[in-house]
């Protein structure tokens, strides 16, 4: 039984190629990689710089340990809850997480409206004037001889 000398990909591979090459399914992974990256420092900032200086302000509270114990021991950290087995619910962690999307929203606002204001300002431009016709070129060579006398 002879074997053929080249094997024929299936068909929805050359599509699938299609697909994955296109721009807008290129932009969109790199817009996935940048976001994952930009939502880990912005955890960073709420996690690390933001809420000591909130719980600082208002009392010296640490939102990760505000949390209510539905069902065990009732234990002073979420760390230590959890070590427990207890079922809590974690207030302070949702906080954090409303922080954060706050943090991202506002900085996606502010990154569409410059991007806005950018498209506005390169649609207002002027275009540079179009390059008179040849054959006015021409006549207006003609003109001007004719002014000079020759």
């Amino acid at each position: 039984m002879a074997l053929p000398s080249q094997i024929k990909p299936p068909g929805w591979l050359a599509e699938f190629q299609t697909f994955i090459m296109r721009g807008n399914v290129v932009d969109l992974a790199v817009g996935i990689i940048i976001g994952a990256a930009f939502t880990a420092i912005v955890g960073s900032l709420v996690k690390d710089l933001l809420n000591p200086i909130i719980g600082l302000l208002i009392g010296g509270i640490d939102f990760t340990n505000i949390f209510i114990t539905l069902k065990g021991e009732a234990k002073p950290t979420l760390e230590a809850a959890k070590a427990a087995g207890a079922v809590t619910i974690n207030v302070g962690l949702f906080v954090n997480a409303v922080i954060q999307f706050v943090i991202v929203a506002f900085a996606v606002f502010w990154m569409v409206k410059m991007l806005s204001a950018l498209q506005r300002k390169k649609e207002a431009a002027p275009a540079a004037p179009a390059a008179p016709p040849a054959t006015e070129v021409l006549l207006t060579e003609i003109r001007d001889l004719l002014k000079q006398g020759k």
